[in-house]
């Protein structure tokens, strides 16, 4: 029996001038993905608040605030570490209360600070490239296969 080959062909991109010009547009200026983007952070967000949420909205609480973070680390918002680092706690706390069986709602506090920096989030988006956008993706995808990622655990019963 034959090895198979690892060999697998690159993509062919038709054409690049259009593929680099892209990467020097903003995101959120986008009609289709940013603007997509912008809409279903909000909806997630609203139906959270609502409580209404599910685990999908708070998967997506999840992305934007990894995205937020790993924007604010690439020059995007710098000064808000402290604070995107309270809504990432904010979320990570309203994921365990939802998976221990109680509802998705978020506390007074943890509301305000997500509401904020959901802000700085469509703000930074605004600000971002395409190019950069690609680029905070591939760390977040990095981050999360090596494992460094948070992993949600179910609050103990008392």
């Amino acid at each position: 029996m034959r090895k198979r080959s690892k060999y697998k062909p690159k993509g062919i991109n038709p054409d690049n001038i259009s593929y680099v010009l892209s990467g020097f547009r903003k995101v959120a200026t986008l009609p289709i993905a940013g603007i997509k983007l912008l809409t279903r952070n909000h909806s997630a967000l609203e139906e959270i608040l609502h409580g209404r949420g599910t685990h999908e909205h708070v998967d997506v609480l999840i992305a934007a605030m990894n995205m937020c973070e790993t924007l604010a680390h690439m020059g995007l918002g710098q000064d808000w570490k402290k604070e995107i680092l309270d809504a990432q706690q904010a979320v990570y706390n309203l994921a365990q209360r939802g998976i221990s069986g109680k509802k998705f709602i978020f506390t007074g506090p943890e509301m305000s600070i997500v509401k904020q920096m959901m802000e700085l989030h469509d703000r930074q988006l605004e600000e971002c490239t395409v190019a950069q956008m690609e680029k905070a993706l591939d760390v977040v995808s990095e981050f999360i296969r090596l494992g460094k990622a948070k992993k949600i655990k179910a609050l103990e019963a008392v």
